[in-house]
């Protein structure tokens, strides 16, 4: 289950993309997994994390499949009765309003919220309709005054070095890849 949810948390699936997932959309020597659509959506790879590849490869490999559930309805029953234990162990009433389909909606606002990107969101959730989109990004309240300090790297040292430094990846323009950072002082610290 906790392999599953991670997959939703970084790829912004549909619950159904990522239970039809197959061992052979993964690609643990790239760190990519490959989605195939649903809902006449586009195809999306994404780059997957170390934590998630570690997941998945302690998941089972009993068949073509990657998710042992028989289906999709039989995976939500049990997220609905871990969710439901989670809640009363912490006494928090709000994760019972936690679904699957809620970490597609934050991976849409967390994107929005750090590129400013709403076609960037569109292509990550697949979406052939901006207006769909729309609907999934949350607002985003960041201050008004924004100032970054902005960083290249043209190498993984320097890459390394920079998210070490709590920069933030923004984009590729001509062979280097850009950084920023909000500038300290302007947090108060």
């Amino acid at each position: 289950m906790a392999a599953f949810l991670e997959v939703l948390e970084e790829t912004g699936a549909r619950r159904g993309e990522a239970f039809n997932l197959k061992w052979t959309d993964i690609d643990l020597l790239s760190g990519t997994i490959r989605i195939t659509p649903e809902k006449g959506s586009n195809p999306r790879v994404f780059k997957i994390s170390t934590k998630l590849a570690r997941m998945l490869c302690s998941v089972p490999k009993t068949s073509d499949r990657v998710w042992i559930y028989k289906n999709v309805y039989n995976l939500e029953k049990g997220f609905r009765r871990q969710r439901k234990r989670v809640a009363h162990k912490l006494g928090n009433p709000r994760v019972l309003r936690v679904h699957f389909h809620t970490l597609r909606h934050w991976k849409a606002t967390m994107e929005y919220a750090k590129t400013k990107g709403i076609l960037y969101v569109q292509k990550l959730l697949g979406h052939k309709n901006l207006k769909t989109t729309l609907r999934y990004t949350q607002p985003v309240v960041l201050p008004q005054n924004e100032e970054y300090i902005c960083k290249a790297a043209k190498t993984v040292e320097g890459v390394i070095d920079l998210i070490e430094a709590g920069f933030e990846y923004v984009t590729d323009v001509n062979g280097c890849k850009l950084f920023r950072k909000m500038k300290t002082s302007y947090l108060g610290t």
